[in-house]
C-alpha cells in the first residue's frame, strides 16, 4: 500500500501506483508522477502536465484533482485539470 506522506489519507494499492507495459516493464502511474512534480512546478513539470493530462482518463484526472486539492490547495494546475 502506498501512502502519501503529506496527506496520509491518500492511499493507493501498489498495483495502482506501479504499472507495467506490454513487455512487463514497470512504470509509475502518470497521475502519481504529476502529484510528485506539482510540489515544485518548474517549467519542465508544467510541460509534462500539458503533455500528460490529455492522455489521462476521467478517473485519473479526478484522482489527481482530488489529490492536488488535498496536498497543494489552490495549485495552478487545478485549472488545467478542470478544463479537460
Amino acid at each position: 500500500m502506498w501512502v502519501c506522506r503529506r496527506v496520509p489519507s491518500i492511499q493507493l494499492s501498489y498495483g495502482a501506483v506501479v504499472r507495467a507495459n506490454d513487455d512487463g516493464i514497470p512504470y509509475q502511474a502518470p497521475e502519481i508522477g504529476l502529484l510528485f512534480k506539482a510540489e515544485h512546478a518548474r517549467p519542465k513539470d508544467d510541460a509534462d502536465l500539458a503533455a500528460v493530462v490529455p492522455r489521462l482518463d476521467r478517473a485519473q484526472r479526478r484522482w489527481l484533482t482530488g489529490a492536488l486539492e488535498a496536498v497543494h490547495p489552490g495549485h495552478p494546475w487545478l485549472a488545467a485539470l478542470r478544463s479537460t
